[in-house]
């Protein structure tokens, strides 16, 4: 495995793999997982997915200050590098590219990527500008390294949507590959901003997964759910944890993140797409994502 940090050096990696795999005359198949380090389990999976889905797997370690807004932890933003380092080892990665923020913004950034639409609700309505700033530095990673596939966790799956719709409008030639959600036993979503929460904060943040799990559960039953009655249900559930602010409880259509009416069933049943009921509260100070997607049963 080999650690970079300059663009350049990463480049003249994958043009030499590359060169290889032609005179031998076959297509090397490229992975690309971005993360923003501090990893974990989550992350591993999708190694371990890059891994036996591809010839070569790139990893990289950004934490992007153009995803961050005013007042947010882009300072503070949990980093390990050697820890990192050792886990993509373990997990068998190829290259692992760690650039600083001179190496990937040497120059003010003037140019930037916007998906429209798709970012107005949920985390984008939260966070505003912050997926201009993840389609940015996905955009560069794409071309920098030209991957036939990237890896994505499902737990942000606004922002799986967003890289999805981007992919499809601009014609670029990669494969988004979501992974689905990785928890703790107990239930909680595995996060980088975990480490931000107290005992009694983790404690509370359960609440999340039972409460999602209990609609899926429940829309698996078969029982009709309209999105009004979800919604309730969720801040219902949410609210009943002291330390829980809910900053949003949301139900609209997957991938589209088209808004329902109140009538709609959020079942997904009867409907011509699937259902993702997505979820952001604050716990003190740190903000947790969570959502369940809905699907329509095969036999429908």
């Amino acid at each position: 495995m080999m650690t970079l940090t300059r663009i350049k050096e990463l480049r003249k990696e994958l043009e030499s793999a590359r060169f290889t795999a032609a005179k031998e005359d076959r297509h090397l198949k490229v992975a690309l997982v971005p993360t923003m380090g501090y990893l974990h389990e989550g992350h591993a999976s999708l190694l371990r997915k890059a891994r036996a889905e591809n010839d070569l797997v790139v990893l990289s370690i950004f934490v992007n200050p153009i995803q961050f807004g005013p007042g947010e932890d882009f300072e503070r933003y949990p980093r390990d590098p050697e820890k990192d380092v050792a886990l993509a080892e373990q997990e068998g990665v190829d290259l692992v590219f760690m650039p600083d923020v001179d190496e990937m913004y040497p120059t003010p950034t003037r140019t930037q990527i916007k998906v429209s639409g798709l970012t107005d609700l949920l985390c984008g309505a939260s966070r505003p500008g912050h997926f201009d700033g993840v389609t940015t530095v996905v955009g560069k990673l794409l071309h920098i390294v030209q991957p036939d596939r990237a890896y994505f966790g499902q737990k942000d799956a606004q922002q799986v949507a967003v890289i999805s719709q981007m992919i499809q409008d601009l014609n670029w030639n990669v494969e988004i590959v979501p992974c689905p959600i990785v928890r703790e036993k107990d239930g909680l979503a595995l996060s980088s901003r975990n480490v931000y929460l107290s005992a009694a904060e983790r404690q509370a943040a359960l609440v999340l997964s039972r409460s999602l799990l209990t609609v899926q559960e429940t829309a698996q039953a078969g029982e009709v759910l309209t999105v009004s009655a979800v919604r309730e249900q969720l801040r219902k559930s949410i609210d009943s944890e002291p330390l829980a602010v809910i900053d949003y409880v949301e139900i609209v259509s997957f991938p589209g993140l088209e808004p329902l009416a109140p009538e709609d069933r959020a079942d997904a049943q009867g409907q011509a797409c699937d259902i993702l009921v997505a979820v952001a509260v604050k716990f003190g100070s740190t903000r947790l994502i969570d959502n369940v997607i809905l699907t329509k049963k095969v036999n429908d």
